[in-house]
């Protein structure tokens, strides 16, 4: 997707990725408040790839909505910083009108600042070498030449920093076999990676190119910093591909299960209860196009494995267990519980009497011996 046509209209899978963006800078900012309030009294929305604003039909764009909820939230508006740059000066000016024209903008203790330039090198140095108040920043990589995800290390580096990026999977795809752009791929990769990926992708099916890319993706997050990376699909129209990925990256387990149910609530279809993190319009007219995997029965059989011989908490079972998979908390009291019914696992609480089919976070889940439990 071009720059240029980004914001000419506002297609069903803006209005998700802009959703999602949205509704975890809510949940965040509730989150990190009164710690920031007592040191400092700040925190940001950064926004690198912020545009005029507002798609042509008239919708407000992100960095508009953000503003509107702090304007409508006194403690917000009192703490909340917006940085927001592009590097078309057009889109700026733009942004800079449609944000003064905002009802109560006055509201905001801090003026939202604008700047226009190019995310470079420079760019990259002040976000790793600069400490920074805690932000939620979004990220587009491809919306600049050469971006690297050292960028992402250095806006997550200090306590309270998450960040959101577009992944233009289309582009990377066939970028990496492109000459031309050897060194945007270098960056964003690292050397090492890409030409890991530049020998392995060429044999590899439609799908296991996209899974591989995705691995080497994360593994360069976390090894750059990021703990916890989700990535949210966004397929094409007609379901068969893969278009583009908003990705997630925290160091808080607690972001990372935050953003997992808001992207649970927005994927377009589930199976025995298990989000797909995936956003197709097809879904909706082609219901088998996802594939049944019958999620919930991998799910129980993992437990009972991975925790085999073990005495777990809930909570501790879904923070150990479910990173890097699509499961959500309810997916794990509902196989608990059937579990228990089943007479595969043992249930007690420390704090007193337990209303009868509950599964409380701080409820003890104790697993049989892997000898004993089979399949």
């Amino acid at each position: 997707m071009k720059a240029a046509k980004f914001f000419d209209e506002r297609t069903d899978q803006s209005v998700v990725k802009a959703r999602i963006v949205e509704k975890y800078f809510y949940a965040w900012a509730n989150v990190v408040m009164p710690t920031a309030q007592r040191s400092g009294g700040r925190i940001a929305y950064i926004d690198l790839y912020a545009g005029p604003g507002r798609y042509k039909d008239g919708a407000a764009s992100t960095p508009l909505l953000v503003l509107q909820h702090a304007i409508n939230d006194p403690k917000l508006a009192s703490m909340l910083v917006a940085l927001l740059n592009d590097s078309d000066s057009n889109k700026t000016s733009t942004l800079k009108a449609e944000i003064d024209s905002l009802p109560g903008i006055g509201n905001l203790k801090h003026k939202p600042v604008l700047s226009c330039g190019e995310i470079d090198d420079d760019a990259e140095k002040y976000f790793n070498d600069a400490k920074l108040v805690p932000s939620f920043s979004f990220i587009d990589p491809f919306g600049y030449k050469g971006l690297s995800l050292k960028i992402i290390r250095g806006v997550i580096k200090d306590w309270g920093c998450d960040c959101v990026f577009f992944f233009n999977y289309n582009r990377i795809n066939a970028g990496i076999g492109n000459q031309a752009v050897t060194g945007h791929m270098d960056a964003l990769f690292g050397k090492e990676r890409a030409d890991a990926l530049r020998m392995r992708l060429p044999r590899l099916s439609p799908e296991l190119r996209e899974a591989l890319i995705l691995e080497e993706l994360a593994a360069e997050i976390k090894a750059l910093g990021g703990t916890y990376v989700l990535p949210f699909t966004f397929r094409n129209s007609s379901g068969t591909r893969t278009s583009h990925k908003l990705v997630f990256v925290s160091k808080s387990f607690k972001g990372y299960a935050i953003m997992k149910d808001i992207m649970a609530k927005e994927s377009s279809t589930e199976d025995q209860g298990v989000p797909s993190l995936t956003y197709s319009p097809a879904d909706w007219s082609m219901p088998l196009l996802f594939s049944l995997q019958r999620p919930l029965d991998q799910l129980r059989a993992s437990l009972l494995t991975d925790f085999a011989g073990q005495e777990v908490s809930v909570a501790d079972i879904y923070e150990r267990h479910s990173v890097d998979t699509p499961y959500v908390i309810k997916n794990y009291k509902e196989t608990l519980k059937q579990l228990e019914a089943e007479g595969k696992v043992v249930v007690r609480s420390l704090q007193g009497i337990r209303r009868k089919g509950t599964f409380a976070d701080h409820l003890l889940v104790g697993f049989p011996p892997s000898s004993i439990h089979g399949k």
